[in-house]
Order: C-alpha cells, then sequence, then structure tokens
C-alpha cells in the first residue's frame, strides 16, 4: 500500500502496531490459540448455580469501554458476541501494567482479534460474560471496520451500498447481522439435496469444467487456450453429456455439484459463474421425477426453515408437495389467448409481432415460443408450478413424448416467477439424437450463437446404448435465493461477480484512475 493513500485513522493504527512490536507484543503471533468456548454456546448454557466454569475465547473486539482500570469489550466469534470484562489488576498482576496501560487502552483497536482466558460468569446488570484472567494480542487491524452508529435517530457508517458490500465480503459478513447466516443457510440447503440423493443410493460423481465441446444447454461459452494441446477450450455450460456417458457406462444415478459458466448478461437472477446440481437415474421417467422433486424440495425446505413455507418480498411460497401441472402449450393460451398448437416459424413469428415481443431472423421454432412463454407466462407462476410437454424444437436432449410425437417429455418448475429446475425423459436414441444436434447446427449456420454443437463422441456413447433415463437439473443459487427469502443472486454469491473496481492513483503529482479486481 501506498503510504500517500493511507487515511489517518490507517496510520495511526499501523503506528500502534509498530509500538506493539517495541513493547515486545508481536500482533501477528505465530503459535497456535486453543478455544475452549464459543459464544452462543457461552450465552445459552450458562446457569447462575453452577460450578464457576474456565474458559478460553476468541475473535473479534466489536467494542470498547474503558472506566479506570476496569472495562468492557464486546467479542465476536464465528458463532456471535459475548461481553468479556477486563480488570487491570488481574490480566496484570504486580507492578508492571504495560499490558493494560499501554496496549488494551491506547494500542489496540475495534477489529482487533484477541483471545481471553478466564471464567463465566454474571454481571451485576445481567450480563453473561466473560471475567478475563489473561488477555493475548492475536491479530491487529490496519484498518477501521465500518461499526454502525446511531444519534438522535441517525444511522452513522452504516455498510448498507451493494456494490461496496459485494466487493468486500469480507466486511459485510462482519459487519451486518444476518448476512452470515445466509450463507449458513445455503450450506444446509447442499447438505439437506446431498443426504436426499445418498439415501436413494445415487452417487456423486466430477465431470470435467474445461471442455472441447461445450454442450449440454443452449447457452454462449467462454473460450480458452490450453497451450500444450494447442486447441481451444470452453469453460462448461452444464455437465449432463458427461452424466449420461456414466448412466452408459452402468451407474443407475448419478448427480453433480457444479460450478457452470456462461457468457451471458448478468441481473438480479443470474452471474457468468453459477452452481448447478444435476442428477440422472435409470430407468426413470419424467412423471417419476416431478414427484421425486416435489418430495425433494419440501424436505429441503423443512430442514432449512423448520416449515414448508418460504417469504419472498410479498410473496409467501409453499413447497409443500404436490405441485401443480400446466403443458406448455396451455400455458401459453392462460395467457396470451393463443393456441399455438401446429404453428410453423413464420406463424410463430406472426404472434410475437401481434404481442410486441422483439424477435430476430436467428431465432427458430423452438426460440419464438421460449420468448413468447418467457415475456407473457413464466413471471406469473408464483406458487411452484411443473411446466410440462414441451415442443420437441426447444429440447434437443428430449425424448418424444409417448402420446404426441410434437412435443417431449420434458418439465420446467416455476417458483416465484422464474425457473428452478428443468429436466427431462433423456433422449436414448442415438439417430434421433444425432438428427436434433444437425438441427441445432442448422440454427446456428443462421446465426444462433448459442446452438448446440454436435458431440460425435456422446453419440458413439449412446449407440453402445443408454436404459431410459430421467435427468434434472437445479439451479443452486435461486434455490438458495427461495429458501433464505433473498430477491437477487448476488445476495447468495459470496462473491458475485463485478466490474474491476476503479481506484484514484497519483501519477507525476497528476491523478488517474486505474482498475483493480
Amino acid at each position: 500500500m501506498n503510504p500517500q493513500e493511507l487515511s489517518e485513522q490507517e496510520i495511526v493504527r499501523r503506528g500502534s502496531m509498530e509500538e506493539m512490536r517495541r513493547l515486545g507484543i508481536e500482533p501477528y503471533p505465530a503459535a497456535e490459540y486453543v478455544v475452549t468456548g464459543h459464544a452462543d454456546e457461552i450465552m445459552s448454557t450458562f446457569e447462575d448455580d453452577a460450578p464457576q466454569r474456565e474458559v478460553t475465547v476468541a475473535g473479534r473486539v466489536m467494542s470498547r469501554r474503558i472506566m479506570g482500570k476496569a472495562s468492557f469489550m464486546e467479542l465476536q466469534d464465528a458463532t456471535g458476541r459475548v461481553q468479556v470484562y477486563v480488570n487491570r489488576d488481574e490480566i496484570c498482576p504486580g507492578e508492571d501494567k504495560t499490558l493494560y496501560n499501554s496496549v488494551f487502552k491506547k494500542l489496540l483497536d475495534i477489529g482487533d482479534f484477541v483471545g481471553v482466558k478466564g471464567y463465566v460468569f454474571r454481571t451485576q446488570t445481567g450480563q453473561v460474560s466473560v471475567h478475563a484472567k489473561e488477555l493475548t494480542v492475536l491479530s491487529k487491524s490496519l484498518r477501521p471496520l465500518p461499526i454502525v452508529k446511531m444519534k438522535d435517530g441517525v444511522v452513522y457508517d452504516a455498510f448498507d451500498d451493494p456494490e461496496m458490500r459485494y466487493r468486500r465480503r469480507y466486511v459485510d459478513l462482519v459487519v451486518n447481522d444476518g448476512v452470515k447466516d445466509i450463507f449458513v443457510k445455503r450450506t444446509k440447503v447442499f447438505n439437506s439435496m446431498r443426504q436426499y440423493f445418498n439415501d436413494h443410493g445415487y452417487m456423486e460423481v466430477e465431470t470435467p469444467i474445461l471442455q472441447s465441446i461445450p454442450g449440454g444447454a443452449a447457452a454462449r461459452p467462454f473460450i480458452t487456450h490450453h497451450n500444450a494441446l494447442d486447441i481451444p477450450l470452453y469453460l462448461r455450460i452444464a455437465d449432463e453429456l458427461y452424466l449420461k456417458r456414466l448412466i452408459v457406462g452402468g451407474f443407475e444415478g448419478v448427480y453433480e455439484f457444479s460450478k457452470n459458466f456462461r457468457n451471458e448478461g448478468m441481473d438480479r437472477t443470474h452471474n457468468p459463474e453459477f452452481t448447478c446440481m444435476e442428477i440422472y437415474v435409470s430407468y426413470k421417467d419424467y412423471k417419476w421425477m416431478m414427484e421425486f422433486t416435489e418430495r425433494l424440495l419440501e424436505k429441503i425446505c423443512l430442514d432449512v426453515n423448520g416449515t414448508t413455507e418460504v417469504k419472498v418480498g410479498d410473496n409467501v411460497i409453499s413447497f409443500k408437495a404436490p405441485f401443480r401441472r400446466v403443458t406448455m402449450i396451455d400455458a401459453i393460451k392462460d395467457f396470451t389467448g393463443i393456441d399455438i398448437t401446429g404453428m410453423g416459424e413464420e406463424e410463430l413469428r406472426d404472434v410475437c409481432r401481434r404481442l410486441d415481443i422483439e424477435v430476430d431472423a436467428s431465432m427458430g421454432k423452438g426460440k419464438l415460443i421460449d420468448e413468447i412463454f418467457g415475456e407473457k407466462c413464466e413471471g406469473n407462476y408464483i406458487q411452484p408450478t411443473f411446466i410440462i410437454d414441451y415442443p420437441i424444437e426447444m429440447s434437443p436432449l428430449t425424448k418424444r413424448h409417448r402420446d404426441n410425437p410434437e412435443l417431449t417429455e420434458r418439465f420446467e418448475l416455476m417458483v416465484n416467477g422464474k425457473e428452478l429446475a428443468n429436466a427431462y425423459s433423456e433422449l436414448n436414441d442415438p439417430i434421433d439424437q444425432y438428427e436434433r444436434f444437425v438441427e441445432q447446427m442448422r440454427l446456428s449456420e443462421k446465426g444462433d450463437d448459442e446452438a448446440m454443437i454436435i458431440d460425435a463422441d456422446f453419440i458413439r456413447a449412446l449407440e453402445y446404448g443408454m436404459p431410459p433415463t430421467s435427468g434434472m437439473g437445479i439451479g443452486m443459487d435461486r434455490l438458495v435465493m427461495l429458501m433464505t427469502g433473498q430477491t437477487t443472486i448476488q445476495e447468495v454469491l459470496l462473491f458475485p461477480q463485478m466490474r474491476p473496481e476503479k481506484r484514484r492513483v497519483k501519477d507525476s503529482g497528476e491523478e488517474t484512475e486505474e482498475a483493480e479486481a
């Protein structure tokens, strides 16, 4: 850090760090510090008539009240906050009071990490606290935390600007109540889902992130280059085709929590890097998968929130099974009054014009139907609803419908106006699959940069035979949004993608802007 860029407070804190060292106190000690108690457990289990309990706690100093030789500070650890009582004569027995007078009163700052050995007691005001017998500096904070203060009803130093919160999540987690709880619940969502799959006997696997052909979804990929092989590679847009290869290989059920990457727009529900879960189960179809998905989401909601209902914005959403089922064609008819059954590409293009939906020449029949549904229908489904039986042009990896060859056995689960899950009776006819890939290549030639590429090895795998299979993908970030009541994806990603931060630097006396990650 250039000294010219330091604030006055940062200069003072660096001076305190050097003064500690001059006094023989290392502000960043290397030795292990063994913790025997945590804030939430200390606060919840204390009993006045129980034997005195010795504890060792550690955490970040969040406040201090110095009153002569006796003081209080609030310590924040991973579980919450606990008050610490510090008496000069007890942490500094004898005549040398340097630790208290110089370090605790003058050199210790809000944000510093300290360790405290002592015992648990209740103060005269009724506050469960730790009575310090020994104090150890564990880490010096060189930047001041934006601790929220209130005076005369006015809030000061609130760390509530969304861009700053997402860029400096490490500060957001420290000072803003409830942020850590979102990510604790995120982990519970993953654990609950993983337990459900494992209890059914399905196996968690890993598939490649760098792929020679981006497949398994209609999306624009990120492209990179492998120097040793001298070939282009793509960050995966989906792991579907690899997981289905494993079904060909004999696994009955496989699933993966995968990081996927799509070089597309960013908004309140999209991030270019996101987490998806995909599962494939042999000898099942999309009807079975709907029931499986209902039970899964009901269980997750109960495990995470203790109820089958969650509040997201103004909506109370119930994950109590079963969920409603509506065909794609009926959904469009319900919200536009138009029956698209049997319509060709030009007829659909005319429907889009009548509905004021913007389209372009690269869009084939599937994309046009998708635009109609997305613009006029999707946002209306607040309660969990399965949209089923998609036109074949929209679903190049899906088995034809057993009752209508113009449709496919596919569903998407809509919740709170957005897609949460996508599932098929998987296409396992290699000839039909090849023809669908060829049709996708025709769309690519028309300018559709999201059309799928022919994956010859996947076709070869299908030619060895894949049993009847159902597969399903869930957007995990959107699921966490629902389970935590959040309305933007950035709130459930620890480090969402951001534009490079610009900071002002001085160069030869002139200020310029420079990008910073």
